[in-house]
């Protein structure tokens, strides 16, 4: 007998007809002879409603009280699954969060968990019930308090349950067939990936592939957590993510072994793409040592995540340099206000910031042994006219930044260069968002 973990997104229970099927998916695991525990999302857009509710109450809403909120949607769905399954024969159990054991830190709308102390879901299995949890929620270890794990939490929420329990597998079910070498809704000829390692999926994450959140995936290697990323519509198999050899009582009918070997021997394995960043230039920087310092500790003091950073001495004014860097959007006044503040002592000119970017990138494990694959992407986006403002690399990964008009464009030309279209089906998007 296997323990799956299983988490199943909103667009997979967005209704009562979706809520019924999933039960049924999770009933035939049952009779299989797994034991299984289930993570939950908020049911189709809730979550989405109920922020626009807290924000017609108050602009601002206390962050203690907005978390208490938004974690309502994900207690309906675990409620309601339990339900359907019931109503099938068989016995569920509902539990919060903080009930199943997810101990997190205090910070509201972003919490990290710090602990897993799943007690109850082990009873519940052990008296042969399945276990739905509400994922993407916890409860602070000093506090006590209901916080919220921000985007993709409930992913994250089903991997550190999976953890914590000795899972022999963590199901993602969305509304798509698994990882894609590039976002189905831009490129149709998109592959599905068959396998692919932790290392490859958290670049992808990094990067802007939103099918798995890169907390997810840190979490996943960190504890050797095998995770299959699947669509509850259809019984495909889907993508796993593992480093290991994949349990063959976990593999389905529809296994697709020729697509496995030839994505395992793939120098690029996914285009990934982004346009929730933002670019913040500082112009006339004096060019003396300290000021990148202070500059991005006055960054971090705001708790804001930097990604790309270039840095130009300035042509126009000797002594000085311009330092550009990618930032989330959603940060974006709230560091112009900190350098702003900090002008005085920084000394630089002006900032200048730019929302209209995107972001491409190409990721493979092959290319730290094949030459020519930034030549192929450059010489693609060249063909494709489109200009690049920045660059940045790692060993499996090469990312660059282009105006947000042309990001579509910039993918379909990558993905075409580097051989990974099919002439197969096109790539499905049962629910129509890609989660």
């Amino acid at each position: 007998m296997s323990l799956v973990v299983q988490k199943y997104g909103g667009s997979s229970v967005a209704d009562a007809e979706s809520v019924k099927r999933v039960a049924r998916r999770i009933v035939e695991y049952r009779k299989s002879g797994h034991d299984v525990v289930v993570v939950v999302s908020a049911m189709g857009d809730s979550t989405d409603d109920l922020i626009d509710l807290a924000k017609e109450v108050s602009p601002i809403p206390p962050a203690r009280e907005l978390d208490m909120l938004l974690t309502a949607g994900e207690r309906i769905s675990m409620a309601v699954l339990a339900m359907a399954i019931a109503n099938l024969g068989y016995e569920a159990q509902s539990f919060t969060g903080s009930q199943a054991g997810v101990i997190t830190d205090e910070s509201f709308g972003r919490a990290r968990i710090i602990d897993v102390t799943p007690g109850r879901i082990r009873s519940a299995l052990d008296d042969g019930n399945v276990a739905i949890v509400a994922g993407f929620q916890g409860v602070s270890q000093t506090t006590k308090n209901i916080t919220t794990l921000g985007r993709g939490g409930s992913d994250t929420t089903a991997v550190a349950l999976a953890a914590a329990l000795g899972a022999d597998v963590c199901e993602i079910y969305s509304d798509v067939d698994g990882v894609f070498t590039a976002d189905p809704r831009i490129v149709p000829s998109a592959k599905k990936i068959g396998i692919i390692s932790y290392e490859e999926m958290l670049e992808m994450a990094a990067s802007g592939a939103k099918i798995l959140m890169l907390r997810c995936v840190e979490y996943a290697r960190r504890y050797g957590v095998p995770v299959h990323v699947r669509s509850s519509f259809s019984q495909r198999q889907g993508t796993w993510v593992t480093d290991s050899p994949i349990p063959e009582d976990l593999r389905t009918s529809t296994t697709e072994p020729e697509t496995d070997a030839s994505m395992e021997q793939a120098i690029i394995s996914g285009v990934a793409h982004d346009r929730s960043e933002a670019k913040l230039t500082i112009v006339g920087v004096p060019d003396v040592p300290g000021k990148a310092a202070e500059i991005f500790r006055t960054i971090a003091g705001q708790e804001i995540d930097i990604d790309m950073i270039v840095q130009n001495i300035s042509t126009r004014d000797p002594g000085r340099t311009d330092i550009s860097f990618t930032l989330p959007m959603a940060d974006g006044s709230k560091a112009m206000e900190s350098l702003e503040a900090a002008k005085g002592s920084i000394g630089f000119h002006h900032l200048q910031y730019d929302d209209q970017i995107g972001k491409l990138s190409v990721i493979g494990a092959g290319m730290r042994s094949h030459p020519g694959v930034t030549a192929t992407l450059f010489d693609a986006l060249s063909k494709a006219h489109i200009n690049i403002d920045m660059i940045s690399t790692s060993e499996i990964r090469i990312s660059v930044v282009t105006s947000a008009e042309l990001l579509d464009t910039a993918v379909r030309a990558a993905h075409s260069a580097y051989g990974l279209d099919t002439a197969d089906t096109e790539a499905i998007v049962y629910g129509g968002t890609g989660r």
